[in-house]
């Protein structure tokens, strides 16, 4: 299928690079790009439309005054920073001045929110933000039988790509709304794998900063020990210009020059996405690229195990201290979620239950004694036993992320997961990865993850601009195929 809004493709598809420099020559103001997007989620994203992509949360009801606003500035030359007049997408569970801040979850309706941290980064930088993206309610910490992108609060995000297909998980509305053309930029959230998934699935950019390099206030949360805000785009270029505000840094002047790894023992499982990773690598490789084979420890069920009850100790006390601080009526502890969402059954648990929820309460929190020993092991494995003696000398491992989406199915929930192990281990690490599309597989799209020390941010970006590269000169637009209807 072509664009479904023929009108404002040639606007909604420029990059945030070209948009700076559109407004630089006089070209475009930020006041006809805001308004043409406004358009497009009108007509693509809402209920009752031929798409309905159910992406979008909300949308700012002042996006359009600011977006004058910024127009009038920069023609008296009182320039802000450097996003002045690109409008931005955020997350569900990051809070911002009139947007909900739900993270998905009808518990936190009507709660007033304030500028996140990273809110006020995106503002004081003369970004315009346009509105919040739908999630995996919660975050995808709720339930093992739920379908990612799911909300009670926003519904069922599809894929632009198909939209019968999943867009990830958990921030499944910001890779949606990326690819989509909704905004050039948009924020997620990742605590394992909820921006690389969505990255993946979707056909953009996805990069989860080292854990603490964006800040995490006023961001609904799972786990202060993996949790970390990171951009998704549609070029590697607009992710480098997004995070460079989001953690108030600057990028190097003179070139990095990363040495990369493959992990061989980090396959998806899914047959035909490592061939096509082999084969994109085989092309990388051919391009100049030094790539040499190594092999990494895999995350297998012991790490799985520990992860899963550190998180859901940190979960219990993170969420509970976050509601206790956040203003307004409503739910102020965690005990006080299960009762509402109970009480609320025939929206809460339409579909799933809380199952995790209930786990998370039973562990008690961090005061449990397992749950040192837990944190600390998964930690040790995964930077002693696996990250630094795989890398070695090196700066960057290599390797294919998710296979193609899978059908969305509500009553069943997710089906057919197949990724590469190593997310996990940068997840429980805390050390970056960033993800970069390299290619179709039945019309879908497939990435590859990069991971790198610590506060490597720009030298990751460095090197998936290179794949980057070898992905468009094999053909790579970046343009959904808009195939099937929702049908759900």
């Amino acid at each position: 299928m072509l664009d479904p809004h023929p009108q404002s493709q040639p606007l909604a598809f420029l990059s945030a690079t070209e948009i700076l420099a559109k407004f630089d020559d006089g070209s475009l103001t930020s006041h006809h790009l805001v308004d043409t997007l406004l358009e497009r989620i009108i007509a693509l994203d809402g209920p009752g439309g031929p798409i309905a992509l159910h992406a979008i949360a909300a949308v700012a009801h002042d996006a359009l005054a600011v977006a004058e606003q910024r127009d009038v500035e920069r023609k008296n030359g009182d320039i802000r920073g450097p996003l002045h007049g690109v409008p931005v997408l955020i997350k569900d569970n990051i809070e911002a001045t009139g947007l909900p801040g739900t993270a998905g979850a009808t518990a936190l309706v009507g709660r007033p929110a304030h500028d996140a941290e990273l809110v006020t980064r995106l503002r004081d930088a003369g970004a315009i933000v346009l509105g919040s993206t739908n999630l995996s309610q919660w975050a995808n910490l709720r339930s093992n039988k739920s379908a990612s992108g799911y909300s009670a609060t926003g519904g069922l995000v599809g894929n632009p790509w198909s939209l019968d297909r999943s867009a990830g998980g958990s921030s499944s509305g910001s890779g949606a709304a990326a690819a989509a053309a909704f905004a050039p930029l948009v924020v997620g959230t990742e605590t394992d794998g909820s921006i690389t998934c969505p990255a993946s699935l979707n056909g953009v950019v996805g990069l989860k900063p080292t854990v603490g390099n964006v800040s995490r206030q006023g961001v609904v949360p799972i786990s202060h020990v993996q949790d970390s805000p990171g951009p998704l785009t549609r070029t590697v270029a607009d992710a480098r210009l997004l995070y460079a505000t989001l953690s108030g840094t600057t990028p190097p002047v003179e070139p990095v020059r990363p040495r990369l790894v493959r992990a061989t023992t980090w396959n998806t499982g899914h047959i035909a996405t490592d061939k096509l990773f082999a084969d994109f690598l085989a092309a990388a490789r051919e391009s100049g690229l030094e790539i040499p084979d190594r092999e990494f420890a895999v995350f297998g069920k012991d790490q799985g195990n520990d992860e899963q009850h550190a998180l859901l100790c940190e979960f219990y006390d993170d969420l509970s201290a976050y509601l206790a601080a956040r203003p307004g009526e409503g739910v102020h502890s965690f005990d006080d979620v299960i009762a509402f969402e109970n009480r609320h059954g025939d929206v809460e648990h339409r579909y799933s239950g809380h199952e995790h929820f209930l786990a998370a309460k039973a562990t008690g929190g961090m005061s449990n004694p397992t749950y040192r020993e837990s944190r600390d092991r998964v930690v040790h494995w995964a930077t002693t036993e696996c990250l630094e003696p795989g890398l070695g000398d090196d700066d960057i491992v290599i390797a294919p992320a998710y296979a193609p989406a899978w059908k969305s199915d509500l009553v069943l929930g997710d089906l057919g997961i197949w990724f590469n192990s190593g997310i996990s281990a940068a997840a429980v690490s805390g050390w970056p990865i960033t993800t970069v599309p390299i290619g179709l597989l039945h019309g879908l799209p497939v990435g590859m993850t990069l991971i790198g020390r610590p506060h490597t941010e720009y030298a990751l970006l460095e090197a998936a601009e290179a794949f980057e590269s070898v992905a468009r000169a094999r053909g790579w637009t970046g343009l959904p195929h808009w195939r099937h209807q929702r049908g759900l």
